[in-house]
Parts: structure tokens; C-alpha cells; sequence
């Protein structure tokens, strides 16, 4: 097959190609390492390929050289620093059909590789793009309609994520107002469409029988005096959702009582575009009470694309993981950090004035997996050694958090690949596997020997504890917000990356190592996620836990970086989760 060319040989000799420039019949080095230290493993192995190919001189012999380029780049991830500081060579004065042959072979299997794993599943921006289409037009006919259901349900989204899509359809509607008071008609309407597609495809009623005496012409009275002022303050937002629990209507007035929040809106329409947004605010607001009340979401099932085989390897599953978590918060937008100055883990100066984080969408994080999860971190006593006691309410918090995340793409997932590779210890059983889940992260076990039960894998992970003056544990990035905003903690700095080449530490890195105090206790060196939702981590952590692994090297393409990690996980008392954590061993843009 002869040897491949990596990307800057193929992008500088693409015209030469195609002109059959070929002038001479020796190999050129093109690059060269910018020192020998700087070898690792992937350019050792683009070295030997080099060195394999000089030895053919494809003027004297028919006989090609003894490697396979395609397996053996294929072997590797190439990070895109180092894959411009590859050892490569070219050949020159080859036949006309041969380097197209050499492009072909590289582009399909290294640079489409490289493309389909810099692909970021972004279900925000396929949504967005989709209800903008709609908004242009400001028309959704009943064929248009239909469509839209079939997306939504091929778009397959988990519970936390319908408050997100309903929101949205307003949010982008009130960009498309105008002038127009028709047009202003036909876009509360479309998104009055959007609205029922949306129910219609996700959501059931939550009970079939309601209120006998629902009383239609005062409910759409109490929906007008909302819009009267074009405010619902926090009081008369719970003051209608508890309106709608006295007055249910019944399964079969549902959808005209939703309607009747639009329908209503029309007569309050003015030419003050600021007034219409307020007003678009309002019938989300009413929107949200009635959905609250009358309707739940269907039970999610995760559906894989046909294409996925379940026994990829464990860094495979793990970007998939990454793909499937809609429920990640997006950097610069729901949330934002400062990481200020960087340091090593020995230097004793705070590089870091500020707070880490300097916003939180507050909304994201009342969805039902972050707000299970936030329940339960004021559960536990953070010095070891003291005597943990579960009450019966913090059991139901932590049940009501497990059977939250298997709501959700990653832990299904986690739970059908595991049980793809390891049958004997994951049951088939959605249920069983969450008692699984339960014993491995909430079992109380002895964090010292002969001390009192006062330690669980999740309370290390994710809370965090003191031992013997150290911080141990504590490698979540909500925990890390939430005690900051408490003034707990105090984030003194990011730590420096170990080489020179990777890329610089900024806001929209999805992994960071850094070093904080809290309660006056320093932990010098730790890693977190950033932004990501809680059953994406523990996905990640139980996958890796239950496959037996302490040492897990992945290479995470979050879509803005790529990370080569090493996901460290240590059992406790042979079946219990003793700690688990992302190391970024490598980092680049």
C-alpha cells in the first residue's frame, strides 16, 4: 500500500499531486522534532515508519517495505501538536496513480479519523438551527408538524432536557419579533406548535382523570391577570402552579388549556418590542406551571445509533460518553470561570485573586439530575474518623438521585456497555444495577482501620473530606462552585501544564488541575471536570470502576481541546469505590 503522508505533506503537496509533479525518486524530510526530549510513543513510531520506508528504493525492487501504515497510525489518537512535529517523508517521482492512492489511504483513515472524533454531539445547536427555521417563515402546517414530531423523537431527548427545549422556543422566538403585529400572531403561534409537538412526543398526562369541576373560563382569567402587568414575580409563579393542582383539567382539555396560554397572550400584544418579549416570558412561565402539574415525561430509553458496537474499548466508551451528555453545561454561556494565574503545585503564593467561577446558570442547575445531586452533598461530615449516620430521608435523597441519572443517555449507556463486557458482575436488570450502583458509591465502609463508618466512594469523590489536615477527594466542579459561593473555599490557581508544547489553560477547558483551600485546609494539586453533568461522571467512574482498572488512559475530544487523561480508580474494602479522578496527563487545543 506504501507509505502515508500525515496532514502538512498532504496539504503542501496536493497541488503538486494533482499536476503529477513528481520529479525525483527519493524520500524528503519535511519536518523535523523540535528536540529529542520531546518523543513520545506516537512520533517513535512515525520515526520507525520513516526509517522502515528509507530502506526501499522503489527504483530498484518491486518489494514494498514490511509495515502496515494504515494499522499502525490508525493505533494512535494524534494529538494536534504533535502531529505537526511528526518525522515525515514523501516520495517524489512516483507513478501518476499512486499518490492519489497514498491520499486516499491517509485521508479516510487518519484525517477522517481525526475529523469524526473532533465532532462534538451538540443537541443545543441542532435544536436551535431547527426552531430557527421555523421562526423564519412563521409557519408550521400540519406536514411541517409531523416533521417536527419525528425529529423530536429521533432527537430522543432525556427529561432533564424538555424544560431546556420549551425555554428555548421562546427565547429564540423573541429574536424574531417585530413590527408586525400579524407576524408578531403567526410567531406566538408557531411556538404554541413547537410547544405541543414537544408534549406530544416527550411528555405524558400525569394522571387521567383531573379535577371534575376544572373551570375553564377561570383558568384562562387567571392566565390574563399574569399578563396584565407583564411580570410573574417568584410569589404568583407558585401561586398558579398551585392554582393548577386545585384546578386539574382533565386528559381530554389539556392541550386546549396550553393553547388558551397563547390564544390568551394575542390581546396583549403592543409595538413595543420590550413589552412583547416580557410577554413571551410570561406564557413561558405559564407554560411551565401547567406542564408541572399536568404532565411528566415519557420514560426515557436510550436509543444507540445502529452503527455502535459495545465492545470498543473503554476509551471509546468514554467519548461516547461525552457525546451523549446533552445535560453538559456549555462554557462562556451557562457558565463561566476565571482561571487567572497558573503555578506548580509546590509554590505556596495564591495565584488567584478572584473567584474560580463568576457565573452559574442558576436555571441549569434545577435541573432534576443537578439538583438530586446537590441534595446530597450536605449529607456528610467532612473529617474522617468521625461516625457517618445515614437517616432514612438522605437514603431516599440518594435513591431519588440514582433513579434521576438512569433518566439519562450516560448511565444507560454505562449500564448496557458494562453489561455487554462483564455479564457476571452487571445484571441485565435496570434495577439491580442501580442497587449496584448504590453499594459501590453509598455503602458506608471504615476510611481507617479500626475507626468508625465514616467514609463512601461518593462522599470522597464528590464532597470531599480531611484526613489527617489534607484534602482528600473532592473532584467535582459543583461542589467546588458551591462551596465557593458559600466562601469555604478559596481557588488559588490552575497548575501549570508539564510541557511547553500543550495548550494554554483558559475558560472553555472542560478539564482543569488546580490547587484550592478549604476551610483553611490546602489541597495542593487536584483535577475536576468542568461543567459536565453528574451522571456523566458517573458513568465515567463506575465504567471504570466495575471493569477492574486502577490506571484508564483515555484521549477526550471535548470539541474545543483534546485531552489525554488517566482515569485513576482505587477500590476500598475489595467491592467499594475508594476514590476515582481524572489525571490530564496531556493537554491540546
Amino acid at each position: 500500500m506504501g507509505l502515508i503522508y500525515p496532514p502538512r505533506l498532504l496539504i503542501k503537496s496536493r497541488e503538486a499531486v494533482a499536476l503529477g509533479m513528481w520529479s525525483s525518486c527519493r524520500y524528503v524530510l519535511l519536518n523535523s522534532f523540535h528536540g529529542s526530549k520531546a518523543r513520545g510513543p506516537k512520533e517513535k513510531e512515525a520515526s520507525r515508519l520513516v526509517g522502515q520506508a528509507q530502506l526501499h528504493d522503489p527504483r530498484k525492487s518491486d518489494r514494498q517495505p514490511e509495515l502496515n501504515p494504515v494499522r499502525s497510525y490508525r493505533s494512535y489518537t494524534w494529538p494536534p501538536l504533535k502531529r505537526d512535529r511528526i518525522l515525515v517523508l514523501g516520495y517524489h517521482a512516483m507513478p501518476a496513480d499512486v499518490p492519489f492512492l497514498l491520499f486516499f489511504t491517509f485521508e479516510s483513515h487518519v484525517i477522517g479519523a481525526t475529523k469524526r472524533r473532533r465532532e462534538r454531539h451538540n443537541m443545543d445547536a441542532q435544536v436551535e438551527a431547527k426552531y430557527r427555521e421555523i421562526f423564519t417563515d412563521l409557519t408550521l402546517d400540519s406536514e411541517e408538524a409531523q416533521e417536527l414530531i419525528e425529529y423530536f423523537s429521533n432527537l430522543n431527548p432525556p427529561p432533564d432536557k424538555l424544560v431546556w427545549l420549551r425555554a428555548t422556543a421562546f427565547r429564540l422566538g423573541s429574536e424574531f419579533l417585530s413590527d408586525d403585529t400579524d407576524k408578531n400572531v403567526s410567531l406566538i403561534r408557531a411556538i404554541n406548535a413547537i410547544v405541543h409537538c414537544l408534549e406530544k412526543t416527550c411528555m405524558v398526562p400525569a394522571f387521567q382523570e383531573g379535577d371534575g369541576a376544572f373551570d375553564a373560563e377561570g383558568a384562562e382569567a387567571k392566565i390574563r391577570s399574569l399578563y396584565e402587568d407583564l411580570a410573574v414575580d417568584a410569589d404568583e409563579n407558585e401561586e398558579l402552579f398551585e392554582y393548577f393542582q386545585e384546578n386539574t383539567p382533565p386528559e381530554d382539555d389539556l392541550v386546549a388549556l396550553r393553547a388558551t396560554a397563547f390564544k390568551a397572550a394575542v390581546d396583549f400584544l403592543s409595538d413595543d418590542k420590550e413589552k412583547n418579549v416580557a410577554l413571551l416570558r410570561c406564557i413561558n412561565v405559564v407554560v411551565h406551571a401547567f406542564e408541572r402539574v399536568a404532565l411528566r415525561p415519557k420514560e426515557y430509553k436510550l436509543k444507540l445509533s445502529p452503527e455502535f458496537d459495545l465492545t470498543v474499548p473503554l476509551r471509546d466508551a468514554v467519548q461516547e460518553l461525552w457525546k451523549l451528555d446533552v445535560n453538559r453545561l456549555t462554557a462562556d454561556v451557562d457558565y463561566k470561570i476565571n482561571v487567572q494565574g497558573g503555578k506548580k503545585p509546590y509554590w505556596k503564593e495564591d495565584n488567584a485573586s478572584d473567584p474560580l467561577f463568576t457565573y452559574v446558570d442558576k436555571s441549569a442547575l434545577r435541573r432534576p439530575t443537578y439538583r438530586t445531586f446537590m441534595d446530597l452533598l450536605d449529607n456528610y461530615k467532612s473529617q474522617t474518623g468521625t461516625a457517618e449516620r445515614v437517616t432514612s430521608s438522605e437514603k431516599k435523597e440518594n435513591w431519588d438521585f440514582l433513579n434521576a441519572i438512569m433518566e439519562t443517555a450516560p448511565m444507560q449507556f454505562c449500564h448496557k456497555y458494562l453489561h455487554s463486557k462483564i455479564p457476571d458482575k452487571v445484571p441485565p436488570s435496570q434495577q439491580e444495577f442501580k442497587e449496584l450502583l448504590y453499594d459501590i458509591w453509598f455503602d458506608l465502609y471504615k476510611r481507617t482501620s479500626g475507626g468508625p463508618l465514616d467514609s463512601s466512594g461518593f462522599e470522597h469523590v464528590f464532597v470531599g473530606e480531611v484526613k489527617n489536615g489534607k484534602i482528600s477527594g473532592f473532584h467535582n466542579w459543583i461542589q467546588l462552585y458551591m462551596e465557593e459561593q458559600k466562601g469555604d473555599l478559596d481557588y488559588r490557581g490552575y497548575i501549570k501544564p508539564r510541557g511547553r508544547s500543550e495548550a494554554a489553560t483558559d475558560s472553555n477547558d472542560h478539564v482543569l488541575t488546580l490547587q484550592f483551600s478549604w476551610h483553611g485546609v490546602e489541597k495542593s494539586v487536584g483535577t475536576s471536570f468542568i461543567g459536565v453533568s453528574p451522571e456523566f461522571e458517573m458513568a465515567v467512574y463506575s465504567m471504570c470502576f466495575l471493569l477492574g482498572e486502577e490506571n484508564n488512559e483515555v484521549v477526550l475530544n471535548t470539541g474545543t481541546d483534546e485531552f489525554v487523561l488517566n482515569i485513576k480508580c482505587y477500590t476500598f474494602n475489595k467491592d467499594k469505590i475508594g476514590t476515582s479522578f481524572p489525571e490530564a496527563t496531556s493537554h491540546y487545543d
